[in-house]
């Protein structure tokens, strides 16, 4: 009978857990949604709107800006107020920096707003990925972190599919982003199960990655450059080659396809070579993949689909390798706060990558993004074959793709970095 009663009180424990999952799943997709398509709509916004290609490159700067404040501030409000009314102030600056677009038509201002789209995207992230952290056990952490990873890769991919059918410079356009952006309240807000306790902030010692690995360091800077760079300025590109828009769409898409393809096959290789070869590797790769998409348009469209794929393919792992890299180094105590060090190198990269980016490619045309990309790489390699001169691998820890989403992904992550 008392076996029979806790069997039952078991499987309603992890109903419970399932139903609490969903909804941060769903809230996940919801704001993906919405953040992963105000990026590529404000760049095609803009150029309709007659925007210069530097203040189209300032937008996305300013989004990271707001996304690095989003991530310091978040989870000291959470201590604040608690999880759920975190949210929503984060979903509430989200929303209103949306609908405020075409009310004010001035480039300057767009960048205030995305500022508060920046802020929304990280501080959202935080409170589920502390959600997250806070309701896994050992035996659900696999499955939690599969799911929210294959959730982080979907919507991504269908944000970027939106473009295709978003007008730019439309008020509706924006109004549908606002519209998920508040959509994605009401699954986590309504969960009737009980909110975690609030975590502990990370401290944020930017020195801690740079000690533990110079390499690391560099190697999120460069992946800042390359992710940040064709995110946010990847439709002016496309424009300028003469893509439509719902093309524009399915370049951008093949970029997340082609870094969502290259996870298991270059995680499996980075746990069996010294990783900071696979960096190398995949930087080397990098450069050809840019040469390669520089003259992608003498290949058509389809040509410049694949080569924008391929480009994911090399660019979009290096950040957590570079990740796993920096970890093998790091004590079990150290690695919430190294990868916050992470993420903040991380958003220093993406900061910068966008706006410098734009004014390239407005001196020198659009190939100028991918030779700034190649000479990024070009760095990260020699400074790699350096660092191999100064000490030998120390592979300790497990290869796990980490989001870029927050500073506290560090420590849902933590449990998976176990040594092997």
């Amino acid at each position: 009978m008392a076996t029979d009663m806790t069997k039952t009180l078991c499987h309603q424990h992890s109903m419970r857990l399932i139903i609490s999952f969903a909804a941060l799943f769903l809230s996940t997709i919801l704001l993906q949604l919405s953040s992963g398509g105000v990026g590529p709509l404000d760049a095609l916004s803009g150029l309709q709107l007659d925007f210069t290609r530097q203040q189209i490159g300032l937008l996305g700067s300013a989004h990271f800006l707001g996304f690095f404040i989003g991530c310091w501030w978040a989870p000291r409000l959470m201590g604040s107020v608690g999880h759920s009314r975190a949210f929503a102030v984060f979903t509430a600056a989200g929303a209103i920096g949306l609908l405020a677009h075409m009310l004010v038509i001035d480039p300057y201002a767009w960048a205030v707003m995305r500022v508060a789209s920046g802020m929304c995207v990280a501080g959202c992230y935080t409170v589920i990925e502390a959600w997250l952290q806070a309701k896994v056990t050992n035996e659900t952490r696999g499955r939690a972190m599969g799911t929210y990873r294959i959730i982080d890769m979907t919507g991504s991919l269908a944000a970027q599919m939106m473009i295709g059918v978003l007008a730019p410079a439309s008020y509706v356009s924006y109004n549908i982003l606002a519209i998920f952006c508040c959509a994605a309240l009401l699954p986590l807000t309504l969960t009737r199960v009980q909110q975690p306790e609030t975590p502990q902030a990370p401290r944020l010692r930017p020195m801690l990655a740079y000690h533990r690995s110079p390499l690391a360091a560099a190697g999120v800077i460069v992946a800042a450059l390359s992710s940040a760079s064709f995110r946010m300025v990847g439709p002016l590109y496309g424009q300028e080659v003469g893509l439509s828009t719902t093309q524009i769409a399915w370049f951008l898409s093949a970029f997340v396809i082609g870094g969502a393809v290259a996870q298991y096959p270059v995680g499996w290789l980075a746990d069996k070579v010294d990783r900071r070869q696979v960096l190398i590797g995949l930087s080397a790769a990098a450069i050809v993949s840019c040469a390669i998409t520089v003259f992608s348009p003498n290949f058509g469209t389809l040509g410049i689909f694949l080569t924008a794929g391929l480009f994911g393919l090399t660019t979009f792992p290096i950040y957590s390798v570079a990740s796993a890299h920096a970890h093998d180094f790091a004590r079990d105590d150290e690695r919430v706060e190294l990868s916050a060090a992470l993420m903040f190198y991380f958003a220093l990269g993406a900061i910068a990558a966008p706006y410098l980016a734009s004014a390239l490619i407005d001196a020198y045309g659009p190939g100028a993004l991918f030779v700034m990309v190649s000479v990024g790489h070009a760095g990260l390699i020699v400074f790699g074959l350096t660092r191999m001169r100064v000490r030998t691998a120390n592979i300790r820890t497990r290869y796990v793709y980490a989001p870029r989403t927050s500073f506290q992904v560090g420590r849902w992550l933590g449990k998976s970095r176990d040594p092997r």
